[in-house]
Parts: C-alpha cells; sequence; structure tokens
C-alpha cells in the first residue's frame, strides 16, 4: 500500500502535465488554423500558388496526419490534394525515367552492317556508289555519313572512293 501511496501523486504530477501540454499545443494549433484562414482571406479569392518544395513539404507533412485530421485543419489546400501531391511523390521516387539523349538519334544498326558489307566487299566503291546500293535496299543515307562510319571502322577511303576534307 505505501508503494502505490507514492507512484500515485507521481502518477497525478505527470498526467497534470501532459494535460496542460496537449491543452497548450491544442491552443498553438487553432492559432495557426486561424492565421492562415485570415492570410487566406487577404488573397480575396485569388488561387495561391506553392512551389514545388513547398508542396512536397505539405504532402509529406500532411501524409503523416492523415485525412480526417487534415480535413479539420487544412486550410491552404483540400486534403485531397495534399494526398495526391504524396502520392505522386512517392510514384516519383520509384519510377526511373530514362536517360534522355541529346541531339540527333545514331544511325542504325542494320544500315551500319550493310555500309561496313559494301565498303569490304566491293573495295573500288566510292560513297556515292555505296548511296545508290543502300537506296536499293530502301535505305537514304547521306554520302557524308557513309564516309564517317567507314572512319569509325579503321576503313580506308578506296583509291576511287570520293571522299570530302569535310568529313
Amino acid at each position: 500500500m505505501a508503494q502505490m501511496a507514492e507512484i500515485y501523486p507521481l502518477q497525478v504530477l505527470i498526467s497534470t502535465v501532459a494535460g496542460w501540454m496537449n491543452r497548450r499545443q491544442g491552443e498553438i494549433l487553432e492559432y495557426l488554423i486561424e492565421e492562415n484562414r485570415v492570410l487566406k482571406e487577404q488573397l480575396k479569392g485569388k488561387r495561391l500558388r506553392l512551389t514545388d518544395d513547398q508542396g512536397r513539404r505539405l504532402a509529406a507533412k500532411g501524409k503523416r496526419l492523415g485525412r480526417r485530421l487534415l480535413m479539420q485543419v487544412a486550410t491552404i489546400v483540400t486534403p485531397d490534394t495534399i494526398l495526391r501531391w504524396h502520392h505522386r511523390l512517392i510514384a516519383a521516387k520509384w519510377t526511373y525515367p530514362a536517360k534522355k539523349r541529346v541531339g540527333r538519334p545514331g544511325i542504325m544498326k542494320r544500315i551500319r552492317e550493310l555500309i561496313i558489307r559494301f565498303a569490304t566487299d566491293n573495295s573500288g566503291w566510292g560513297y556515292g556508289r555505296i548511296e545508290g546500293a543502300l537506296l536499293n535496299v530502301g535505305h537514304r543515307v547521306s554520302p557524308t555519313t557513309i564516309a564517317k562510319v567507314l572512319k569509325e571502322h579503321g576503313i580506308q577511303p578506296a583509291p576511287d572512293r570520293a571522299s570530302s576534307w569535310r568529313v
């Protein structure tokens, strides 16, 4: 019995302090909600524009509160908007976009193989003749591109193969 008498005053003290702190936090929250309403009235119906960072911060904090509590405290945007932002954040976190390539797309592998094959099988063909052969099989490629492909693969211009100082 003596132990219960000693613990009881401590429990009362802790409960009193916790209740006071809870009431105080409630008052602070009520003040902040009212302050947000006043600021929203200052906008006079204009739509509030938030930056991406501001939206992320609201989404992160709002998700922890949940929809029911957000219905009571959210004044700037609707709870659905906050939760939608959070959903997009999560989706973006696990979506890995493909690296965007800059510039003109490269020449197709099949066309490269044809250029190399025509040049090695027919050493006397120039860039123009290879261009014509590619046109015959349905590929339109400029002589400059043909020259670049051959140069990349270390194939020197044939004596009759026209070359250009620009290549």
